[in-house]
């Protein structure tokens, strides 16, 4: 099996599954290093194979999927600023149709966007519906399984959802909280996947899938209330909000940015209900409630089990066109009684709900200057409380080096005039004890980004010797407890 988007939210789930059901997959990816770091991909390392390229290398493509049986199509542009992200769409789209027919693949299956057809559609649904036509245009036959909202933790649209009615008990929507939906729970999304797979008689099909509720997002808003134990929320329609303010509104108010909740929020405006019962006949399944599809995506968020999220899928930051010339630095460094694995074990809880061990005050204030200013902020939070990989966002960083226990760096992707960098490097100290280094690094972009590296230098003081103060407590606090 060839599998695009493993590093992505629905890719990353499914790659896992096809290997526990005994198939081998070769994955595609940006970075096989990212990949690598999966732990399904160490667990199942005999039956999968790792092509690092970019999905619009046609010759590169077609290479990599010579010999599959299926090759899965989960590739998706929207985090491209404006609207390019439907121009890109349709030019990968274009090339992974030409690579499967040169490479022989028999098949490709899309995971796509349910919705009304003809004309009236969001610029995200008809970029899906263009994306399917492209996919077939060199004649390899593709089945098509088109969803509305995908209810499951670390969902774009499960987490816009949860962040506006955790946060909102008056809100101000469009008139869209009234249009009906079909939302699906992403375990039965994955089974959809595997059993078009299986089920020949897809091929070459469009259908359509659905959890068994109808519902208006209105409902689905206050279920989500119920859901998290809130009390309900007073949802007040009104006809001038547009698409761009609302995704604007989304910006501020959940982890999404704008140029991905936009997209999203123009598609609310489309009703996206099942046409047919096509799915359930030729691959017969129970699916899951919405309040089961709720329940069980909680579950997962307060258990710190996210599998994958909505923001894994971010371009790891490699040098820019300007790279080189000056870079300034900020090392230091401190010796702790605290073993080795101890310290490690802090660094790796920092961010997210845990924070940043001291002035966590100034943390909130630069995230929410970056918010503000069109960057993640803190809000983006972290996959998982107690556990990193490489590609994980952590808040308004990635983590771009990672090697435990030893070595790991955090890339910024706030609004900067410049690349900065933060390392912790974990050592043995020859003195006995453990050495912790901290660098932050950052190569700015032009007068600007000289300026901006000045202007924050005092701050850093603060902020960094508290954090490494911090860290060494932390670390401290966990090897008393333990001779305790």
């Amino acid at each position: 099996m060839f599998v695009t988007g493993a590093t992505g939210y629905i890719g990353g789930r499914l790659a896992p599954r096809l290997l526990e059901r005994g198939y081998r997959v070769r994955c595609l990816a940006r970075s096989a290093a990212k990949l690598r770091a999966r732990p399904w991909a160490a667990r199942h390392d005999d039956k999968v194979e790792i092509v690092e390229g970019d999905a619009a290398d046609e010759e590169r493509l077609a290479a990599a999927m010579r010999g599959c049986a299926v090759a899965y199509y989960l590739v998706h542009s929207m985090d491209v600023a404006g609207l390019e992200y439907r121009r890109r769409d349709m030019a990968l789209a274009e090339t992974f149709g030409r690579a499967a027919k040169r490479a022989g693949v028999p098949r490709i299956i899309y995971l796509g966007g349910l919705g009304e057809t003809g004309q009236g559609l969001s610029e995200h649904l008809s970029s899906r519906r263009e994306v399917e036509a492209a996919l077939g245009g060199a004649g390899v036959p593709v089945t098509v399984l088109r969803a509305a909202m995908i209810i499951g933790s670390g969902s774009a649209s499960f987490e816009i959802l949860r962040y506006l009615v955790e946060r909102l008990p008056i809100m101000i929507t469009p008139r869209w909280v009234s249009t009906e939906s079909q939302p699906i729970a992403v375990r039965d999304v994955l089974h959809y996947l595997i059993a078009a797979m299986t089920t020949p008689e897809t091929t070459g099909r469009t259908i359509d899938i659905g959890g068994p509720e109808v519902w208006s997002y209105l409902r689905v808003m206050r279920e989500m209330a119920a859901a998290l134990r809130l009390r309900r929320r007073l949802v007040i329609p009104v006809p001038v909000l547009t698409p761009r303010l609302s995704s604007l509104w989304i910006h501020l108010v959940t982890p999404l940015h704008a140029s991905i909740a936009r997209p999203l929020a123009e598609g609310l405006k489309n009703r996206v209900v099942c046409r047919n019962d096509d799915a359930l006949r030729l691959m017969p399944h129970r699916c899951l409630t919405i309040r089961e599809a709720m329940d069980a995506a909680l579950a997962k968020v307060q258990a710190g089990d996210v599998e994958t999220a909505w923001s894994d899928a971010g371009v790891m930051p490699g040098d820019p066109s300007w790279a080189g010339g000056t870079v300034f630095v900020d090392r230091r460094e401190v010796v702790t009684p605290a073993s080795a694995p101890a310290v490690w074990g802090a660094v790796t809880a920092l961010g997210g709900e845990h924070g940043y061990y001291a002035v966590d005050w100034l943390w909130r204030l630069r995230g929410i200057m970056d918010r503000l200013t069109g960057g993640p902020g803190l809000r983006r939070g972290r996959r998982s409380p107690d556990d990193l990989r490489l590609g994980d966002a952590l808040d308004f960083w990635r983590v771009t080096a990672i090697e435990s226990p030893r070595h790991l760096e955090l890339t910024a992707e706030m609004k900067l005039p410049g690349v900065a960098t933060l390392s912790f490097d974990v050592e043995r100290a020859a003195e006995g004890g453990t050495r912790l280094v901290m660098t932050a690094r950052f190569r700015p972009r032009g007068l600007l980004g000289i300026a901006y590296w000045y202007s924050v230098l005092p701050l850093h003081g603060i902020v960094f010797r508290g954090m490494l103060s911090g860290l060494v407590r932390s670390a401290e606090r966990g090897r008393e407890e333990r001779r305790g």
